[in-house]
């Protein structure tokens, strides 16, 4: 009997539940609990005797009463994005330190390492730990609230603020007190969060172009250069021997330097280049049977009262462009990785595309590449077809190791495919710095260059960039494969170099041009040579036709300068010797000929394509001297001045006492015309010398 009651009462439909009936009830269990809370005792430390829960009903209750329903909307769109916010800004703000970049030297292709001391791990790891907890309590936070107002939203008609509250309240397991407090504060603890691990792991800051700059390891760069020449006793040391050198890459390197705001490393300036760097309107021969004439001047020195300058200039015989024999240039072009930069690769194609529009129709221009292996990326091709060649330049990108030997062989297989009797063959070699594949020792290269020199082919040597420069292995390869040495740092550089003295660069009108001076103990009690260290030879190698020595190009000018000590001077270093070496000296030259002279000047060149030299001599008598420095030739003074900055840098003793003004002073008083602004330049660099040494 009972079960079928049972079954019966299952079937029946339960009565609807009355709203109002339902409200009254709610309505005094939720009175009843309050006043037995009013009435207990403080629980859990809280001495306002209030349940935790019960501060979210007291804000809530009110605000939903008086539909504010839009405010935890307003919430979950401010809490959501600021999530998305603060992950981005973990990934993007996590610390990367690798020790063993910081230790070594900073790559080209590595952005810097920010000079700020790292965190350690531990604080790292504790930060992304803390970072990853508040990312995850944002997150729920936002999923709670987002779940309650959908709830509210489809009961808002059959609730009223109490279930609300009550219904909020059911998440004290699952929402966070961060959440929480985010809901009655408006959202604003998450940007809180947001701060605090911003302050413990600061994001670096925007790199500037100041910051951006690699800083040079001079370590990496090598410099051909050697202790300044000593003071020679006549007596003793008479004669003094050294090859001609016109090339200018040490100018070039120091101007880098010092407007980049360093004082130059001494052993990258050679004075011969700097005074050589400049055009000067020295007396030239009339015809090309004497490629070149010699002018002497003896003056005071401008930095020591008690000793004189012995100036010994020539100028090249200058070809006329529509007489210059047909060119056969080979473009060996350094692509290595290290070459890409805008001062290296991209420099390097502007300049070769300005020597292509200055070379005529029927000369002939092939490219090889090199950068681990060799590639010819241009067999020889007519300068007629000029969009083909500037198309081949254009293509070149960086990228690889430096193994130069290979291309050399390369270059000059070209040119000798392309030979021109009776014209220029030359390879023009174009890096930034070493050969670091296959045979790449100073001496391995040379032998190279040596046996391809014998063919008839000249090389010119173009430097490019900082960082990696090898100065010393572009001397060597360009003193001993009858060239020159060039360093372009600027595309004004590479239109004097290539385009203004496209003459001297590439037409040679003598090699092997050798000086050789001997002095008469007579006049002359000491002498001094200003720069040629790298260019000293022995007496007897200036009559040898088989020692090597520099190349002399159309229209090009060199200038030796020596600072000599006359008989009596109070300038004098060294002592005479004991046993009468300066007496028999002197009776040597007693009653010749020669008693009046100071000295004699000797040169030596072959002409290109010969291998017998020819000598060409000027004697050195008073009628080279003027009295004082102003009564010197303006272009005279103007080298002078060069020299005296050159020593300057190079912080040789003599000058100590000399100051970059007294330098900047006699360069201005003797700058003279100046139709390019190099003397102008130059003026500007005492002046960055002078406050850089301060």
């Amino acid at each position: 009997m009972m079960d079928k009651e049972l079954e019966k009462l299952s079937r029946l439909a339960p009565p609807a539940a009355d709203p109002e009936a339902r409200a009254r009830a709610l309505a005094a269990a939720m009175q009843a609990f309050d006043s037995a809370e009013n009435n207990a005792a403080a629980a859990q430390g809280n001495a306002k005797g209030w349940r935790p829960s019960s501060i979210i009903n007291w804000i809530w209750s009110p605000a939903v009463n008086k539909k504010f329903l839009a405010g935890s909307a307003l919430a979950t769109l401010l809490v959501i994005p600021a999530a998305g916010y603060l992950t981005f800004e973990l990934t993007r703000n996590r610390p990367i330190v690798d020790q063993e970049r910081i230790e070594g030297t900073v790559s080209k292709k590595e952005v810097p390492i920010p000079t700020g001391r790292p965190a350690s791990p531990a604080l790292s790891e504790a930060v992304t730990e803390e970072n990853r907890s508040a990312q995850l309590s944002a997150a729920e936070s936002a999923q709670v609230l987002q779940d309650k107002e959908q709830a509210i939203a489809a009961r808002k008609s059959d609730l009223n603020s109490d279930d609300v509250s009550a219904l909020l309240n059911k998440s004290g397991g699952t929402m966070s007190e961060g959440a929480k407090r985010s809901v009655a504060s408006g959202a604003a603890v998450p940007q809180q969060q947001l701060a605090k691990p911003m302050a413990v792991a600061p994001s670096p800051a925007p790199p500037t172009e100041s910051r951006m700059q690699v800083q040079v390891d001079p370590s990496r760069e090598r410099f051909a250069n050697a202790a300044a020449n000593p003071i020679k006793n006549v007596a003793t040391d008479p004669v003094s021997t050294f090859s001609a050198d016109v090339d200018s890459a040490s100018y070039s390197f120091v101007r880098r330097s010092l407007t980049g705001g360093a004082m130059p490393d001494p052993q990258s300036v050679r004075v011969e280049e700097m005074i050589n760097y400049f055009p000067y309107d020295w007396p030239r021969p009339d015809k090309a049977d004497q490629p070149f004439k010699a002018t002497v001047t003896v003056m005071p020195t401008p930095w020591n009262h008690d000793t004189e300058l012995m100036h010994v200039a020539i100028k090249g015989y200058d070809i006329a462009p529509a007489t210059a024999p047909h060119a056969n240039l080979v473009f060996l072009i350094d692509v290595s990785g290290s070459m890409d930069e805008p001062d290296k690769l991209p420099l390097l194609k502007s300049a070769f595309r300005l020597l292509v529009k200055r070379l005529k129709p029927d000369d002939t221009v092939s490219i090889v590449t090199y950068a681990g292996n060799a590639g010819t990326v241009l067999e020889p091709t007519r300068v007629s077809e000029k969009s083909k060649i500037l198309s081949a330049i254009d293509r070149l990108e960086a990228g690889g190791s430096t193994g130069g030997a290979e291309g050399i062989e390369a270059a000059y297989d070209l040119a000798k495919k392309a030979f021109v009797k009776d014209g220029v063959n030359r390879v023009m070699l174009a890096t930034d710095g070493d050969f670091n594949v296959g045979p790449s020792s100073d001496e391995d290269l040379k032998r190279i260059i040596e046996d391809k020199r014998k063919e008839g082919i000249f090389l010119t040597v173009l430097g490019f960039g900082r960082g990696n420069l090898n100065d010393s292995l572009m001397q060597t390869l360009a003193q001993n494969g009858n060239g020159s040495a060039a360093y372009i740092d600027t595309l004004a550089e590479a239109q004097k170099t290539l385009v203004e003295e496209a003459g001297s660069t590439l037409f040679p009108i003598a090699k092997d041009v050798k000086f050789q001076v001997e002095f008469n103990p007579e006049r002359i009690a000491e002498y001094r040579l200003i720069g040629y260290e790298t260019r000293a030879l022995k007496r007897e190698d200036f009559n040898n036709d088989r020692v090597d020595a520099g190349d002399i190009g159309s229209g090009h000018s060199v200038t030796a300068i020596y600072e000599i000590t006359p008989k009596g001077s109070p300038a004098v270093m060294n002592d005479d010797l004991r046993y009468g070496a300066a007496d028999k000296a002197s009776a040597e030259t007693s009653g010749s000929a020669h008693q009046g002279e100071l000295a004699f000047v000797k040169m030596r060149y072959k002409r290109p394509g010969e291998d017998k030299s020819a000598l060409i001599t000027t004697p050195v008598d008073d009628r080279n001297m003027v009295a004082t420095v102003d009564a010197a030739p303006q272009d005279v003074r103007f080298s002078v001045a060069v020299a005296a900055f050159g020593q300057k840098l190079s912080r040789t003793g003599a000058l100590d006492a000399y100051s970059y003004q007294a330098i900047g002073d006699l360069a201005a008083a003797s700058r003279g015309a100046d139709p390019f602004g190099y003397r102008s330049d130059f003026l500007g660099l005492i002046r960055l010398a002078d406050g850089l040494s301060q």
